[in-house]
């Protein structure tokens, strides 16, 4: 008779424990869900604010990086020096807006690449006051390679996190000794 009893007591706790279970399961996913979709939705927006700051970024050191000759094709450009045009941009007021926004919101590896050419820049202009000169093929490779770096970050950042490209393949396309400079 005990273990009628028991039986019977199983049977009325799984009754009730049952759709309490349910209940509670149904909560926490459709919790999990909502906070994917709000993940995923601020992804978006993060996104397309990325790509926004990333083009505005990155627009001095592709003028650096242009031919003269595709330069003085613009005829808007007509007259302007094209290393002065990027470095004014650099130095803008607008340039530093935009590298505050780009701290905030960048990946981490964008950001630390971005703080790294920066920290380069800000090197050889303490290094260039000094009477020490080194080699301006090496300066240029490091730069390249920093540049390089950036732009490769950003391609991880804009859902590329498994590229085989390195820092120098980012940049075969638009210099033309990328690869002898890599070489060196």
């Amino acid at each position: 008779m005990d273990n009628k009893t028991w039986l019977d007591f199983l049977a009325a706790f799984g009754s009730i424990a049952t759709p309490i279970l349910v209940l509670f399961l149904t909560g926490a996913g459709w919790k999990i869900r909502q906070s994917i979709e709000h993940k995923t939705k601020l992804e978006e927006k993060l996104r397309d604010d990325r790509i926004e700051i990333y083009h505005q970024i990155l627009e001095p050191y592709i003028i650096i990086l242009m031919p003269d000759a595709a330069w003085n094709l613009d005829p808007k450009n007509k007259g302007k020096d094209k290393n002065n045009e990027a470095t004014a941009k650099l130095l803008s007021l607008e340039y530093r807006k935009l590298s505050f926004r780009l701290s905030l919101i960048g990946s981490d590896n964008v950001v630390r690449a971005f703080n790294n050419l920066y920290q380069y820049f800000y090197k050889n202009a303490e290094n260039s006051e000094s009477t020490i000169q080194s080699n301006p093929t090496d300066k240029a490779k490091e730069m390249m390679s920093l540049i390089g770096l950036l732009l490769l970050e950003i391609r991880k950042s804009m859902g590329n996190e498994e590229t085989q490209l390195n820092e120098w393949d980012m940049l075969e396309w638009f210099i033309t000794d990328a690869r002898k400079m890599k070489e060196k």
